[in-house]
């Protein structure tokens, strides 16, 4: 069950990481290697960020502006994600072929700086001395998931799925041991109705040096449930153990059987039942493993067969819609709380119906009091059919 790999690394002309994950046998067995010289003339990289805190609510919030004049939709011949091949014009990835790469982000809203570890956050910010602020220190990847401009993460074999996988492995590892990171964050956005710049198949990973709102929320109810449960005892982070939020929302959907989409032996599929984007899903293993990095080979094999599976569901919700766009977004534990998280998939859509999208307008843009013109149930019922319909199909 073992994966068969070779990583490479090597750095862009401006001084950028770029690691090759290759699963063609070829370049496992060194028979083959990948260029690793950018022959570009690139100025150094910089960014400034600024991370402030909201004094109402908490939050973090990343400043940076010199995103502003980023890569946008580039033409063909253009595109940075692509192989650079002969007669072309160089790109991001100096080989002429690829399996899988992951390098730094050339405009990254977070930067890593030896003297920007962690958030030692200052007093003072214009005009706000009252707001904390902190240098906008961390790290920004790009993953590009194939050298095939054309597919998308659905269209890929097995195989190079399970490379991907291993990759997110790989990065949330070595990303959570940087100094001054709190959280890794792996994603993919897909479609231009969800602001994609790039159309080349490809996710990204952000090491922030704070736990976003959401993941922070995700642990501090963790933490109650525990207490309220009467947990005992201490973990690994020191986290008090004992009843485990997630296995009480697994149980319970388990149970209630309406919004099971469908169950492995290691994972479970179901749209939550507080689920709140017109198409979502939800896609969390049986045991209590924090990140990528700590599933073992079998875990990572039935991954990645349902990851495939739940992104082909996705495209057929929508009679005549050939790519639903989406964002997938991989929840996983605090880097110093593995406690209180665990690894999940939370991939949704903010389409409501074909051609047409859901605006977040007052209340969920001012509130965050959200209003759904659907319900979990049926949308769970949808993802059920479109799996028959694909049966059917093949037959």
């Amino acid at each position: 069950m073992q994966h068969p790999m070779r990583i490479t690394r090597t750095q862009l002309a401006d001084g950028r990481e770029l690691l090759y994950f290759d699963d063609t046998e070829e370049y496992v067995s060194g028979q083959r290697t990948r260029a690793l010289v950018d022959e570009r003339e690139l100025p150094a990289t910089s960014s400034a960020s600024q991370l402030r805190q909201d004094p109402l609510t908490g939050a973090w919030y990343t400043y940076a502006a010199h995103r502003m004049n980023r890569t946008f939709l580039p033409p063909a011949n253009e595109n940075p994600l692509a192989p650079t091949r002969p007669g072309q014009l160089p790109t991001e990835i100096p080989a002429d072929d690829y399996d899988v790469v992951v390098f730094q982000n050339r405009f990254p809203s977070l930067a890593q700086s030896e003297s920007q570890a962690g958030l030692d956050a200052d007093s003072g910010s214009a005009g706000a001395p009252f707001v904390p602020t902190a240098p906008g220190h961390g790290r920004c990847e790009v993953v590009c998931f194939t050298s095939d401009s054309q597919a998308s993460f659905r269209d890929l074999s097995f195989h190079r799925a399970r490379t991907v996988v291993e990759a997110w492995a790989h990065r949330t590892k070595e990303l959570s041991a940087l100094a001054g990171i709190e959280y890794v964050y792996p994603f993919e956005n897909r479609g231009e109705e969800i602001g994609v710049t790039l159309q080349h198949p490809h996710g990204q990973i952000y090491a922030y040096p704070f736990v976003p709102e959401r993941a922070a929320q995700i642990a501090a109810r963790a933490q109650e449930f525990r207490q309220a449960q009467g947990g005992t005892g201490t973990g690994a982070a020191g986290a008090e153990t004992g009843p485990d939020l997630f296995d009480h929302i697994l149980d319970h959907e388990r149970a209630d059987g309406q919004r099971i989409v469908v169950e492995g032996e290691h994972f479970t599929a179901f749209v939550p039942a507080a689920a709140k984007w017109p198409v979502e899903i939800m896609l969390m293993p049986h045991r209590a493993v924090p990140n990528f990095a700590e599933l073992d080979d079998v875990e990572k094999h039935e991954l990645t067969r349902l990851y495939l599976d739940l992104l082909g569901r996705m495209d057929r919700f929508f009679p005549g819609v050939e790519r639903t766009p989406y964002i997938a977004s991989w929840n996983q534990a605090p880097v110093n709380a593995p406690d209180d998280g665990r690894l999940h998939l939370q991939l949704f859509s903010l389409m409501r119906s074909p051609g047409r999208m859901k605006f977040l307008a007052g209340s969920e843009s001012g509130q965050g009091a959200w209003i759904s013109d659907t319900t979990p149930e049926r949308i769970a019922e949808r993802f059920r059919e479109v799996a028959e319909l694909e049966r059917n199909t093949a037959q």
